[in-house]
């Protein structure tokens, strides 16, 4: 990794835990506003630490399409159930502070990962094509779910010869 690419992990990974917070908002709907603000302050970051055009309108517009295709649109939909769910006294609020921070920095780090890649490869805001890249997204977004719940994946054990 160049010095470029290590800025914009370390990028990633403040803002991931900005949104992880966020998810904890008790207000159904504001959890969901103040992660996207926070993607878009990320993506900021990220196309002046490449030297690319950010052009919010565009940002918005390409988070909406990545997170609302994964699976099928279930993540979007587990992300409208994990705010709404608030809603319910105590039970609802419960629930919806173990699952939106998970949500938050999962997506969080799913996009940033995307955008540094597209960005690394000569890519700019206009020319990300949401479709290329869901399953890059989707293997990310789990990746995300893992960092935020501090879950490791499983070293294989060495095989007796």
């Amino acid at each position: 990794m160049n010095e470029r690419d290590v800025a914009a992990q370390n990028i990633v990974e403040k803002h991931v835990w900005w949104a992880a917070g966020a998810g904890l908002v008790p207000i159904p709907f504001l959890d969901m506003a103040a992660i996207t603000a926070i993607d878009m302050k990320m993506l900021r970051e990220l196309s002046a630490a490449y030297e690319v055009e950010f052009l919010e309108d565009r940002g918005k517009a390409l988070v909406a399409s990545l997170t609302g295709g994964v699976g099928s649109g279930l993540l979007a939909y587990s992300s409208r159930i994990g705010t709404v769910i608030k809603a319910i006294p105590f039970i609802g609020q419960t629930i919806g502070a173990l699952t939106m921070p998970i949500f938050g920095g999962a997506v969080t780090y799913a996009v940033g990962k995307v955008f540094i890649q597209h960005f690394a490869t000569g890519g700019t805001m206009l020319d990300l094509e949401p479709e290329k890249v869901r399953h890059f997204f989707g293997e990310q977004y789990e990746k995300g779910k893992r960092l935020v719940t501090r879950k490791r994946e499983p070293v294989p054990s060495p095989v007796p010869a």
